[in-house]
């Protein structure tokens, strides 16, 4: 059976529901999923934070321009607060760190939302669950949040439906043609004719490029791996009865968040890897552990369950939307790395302005051509 519909999305991770939902405001919309359910790999296995000055300079501004995105989108969508806050603390614990961190508050002085320097006594107040004496320099983002994903991704798939999209999972694309002014979706037995077709695949964009005979923008997915560790009895009477903060090295090589009565663990890993179903490595999960005690000092031994996720990358690190001129109608929407999630607000905004024609929303500071697949 061939249907018909103005835009074909492929991905239904948080970047496939995103712009979808944005662009079923104006347009007819079906979202294919390769899976049987929806978002099963990055958005389900992130470590769902929203931090202000994380990333490169476009994906910063697009994390600023998310912050009141995200509450304007839980009224719009019938959603819980789907932002809540909490403290990041950046430290430096060797030479390599403070060097990372004097680099960080350098490159991001003035910016929105930008770390702040922070007394590193300060930083170890802030956080008990430190070692007296082992941060040499912190700071602070004090706008942090974090992100309750699986109501976000609920939410975008819940708008589209009611704007009268179509969401089809288990249902993934085997071919796409160019086919007069638009594109042939196909995905099992049914055919879906489209005036443009959005790559919203995650670390499998580059596959699905193949397909349309589109070159690839050389997207590379990296492992993150994530472990939930509990925290042992005779260190709890560290833990305060507020909330803690999450802490970031400074040099990405760790962080560690409260998660319920544990913590959730990272050695901040990037294995490039074949885009695939991730599954943790044991040796990931046991350096994160061992970097985290370091500065913990916590007795952290066991693990409770662990988890792999992709972030997908190209060589600028900035995301990919929109489409070459010399393939018309196919949109790339990929590339968010660590930042799908936290900057989706504002990229989906931003990608459907770019697929549709319309002005990037004004308060989101990129312009299509620093996102462009053009510029690779």
């Amino acid at each position: 059976m061939t249907d018909s519909a103005d835009v074909v999305v492929i991905g239904g991770g948080i970047a496939g529901a995103s712009i979808a939902y944005e662009l079923s405001a104006t347009r007819s919309v079906v979202l294919f999923e390769a899976e049987t359910a929806l978002a099963r790999h990055s958005t389900a296995r992130s470590a769902a934070t929203y931090i202000p000055g994380h990333g490169t300079r476009a994906v910063r501004a697009l994390i600023v321009a998310s912050g009141p995105r995200f509450a304007r989108l839980a009224e719009e969508l019938d959603a819980p607060p789907l932002l809540t806050p909490r403290v990041v603390l950046h430290i430096a614990v060797d030479d390599v760190g403070e060097a990372a961190l004097a680099a960080l508050l350098r490159e991001q002085a003035q910016e929105p939302g930008a770390p702040v320097a922070l007394d590193p006594a300060e930083a170890e107040r802030r956080c008990p669950l430190l070692l007296p004496g082992i941060v040499r320099a912190a700071a602070v983002v004090e706008g942090a949040a974090d992100v309750d994903t699986e109501a976000l991704h609920q939410a975008y798939v819940r708008g589209l439906r009611r704007r009268g999209g179509t969401v089809r999972a288990g249902a993934p694309v085997t071919a796409l043609e160019p086919r007069g002014d638009g594109w042939r979706v196909h995905a099992g037995a049914d055919a879906i004719d489209t005036a443009d077709v959005v790559d919203a695949a995650g670390a499998w964009a580059d596959v699905v490029a193949g397909l349309a005979g589109v070159p690839p923008i050389g997207l590379v997915p990296f492992r993150r791996t994530i472990a939930l560790v509990p925290i042992p009895e005779a260190a709890r009477s560290r833990v305060p009865a507020g909330p803690l903060p999450m802490v970031r090295e400074a040099d990405e090589r760790f962080y560690f968040k409260p998660e319920g009565d544990g913590l959730l663990v990272s050695p901040a890993d990037e294995t490039p890897v074949e885009p695939h179903d991730a599954r943790p490595d044991e040796l990931d999960v046991a350096t994160g552990l061992e970097r985290v005690e370091a500065v913990t000092g916590l007795g952290l031994r066991s693990v409770r369950t662990s988890w792999a996720g992709l972030r997908s990358f190209v060589a600028d690190r900035r995301p990919v939307v929109g489409a070459r001129p010399d393939h018309p109608g196919f949109h790339f929407f990929a590339g968010q790395g660590g930042s799908g999630i936290e900057s989706s607000p504002a990229l989906a905004a931003f990608g459907a302005a770019v697929v549709t024609g319309e002005p990037v929303p004004a308060d989101i500071a990129v312009v299509p051509d620093t996102l462009s697949p053009t510029r690779l």
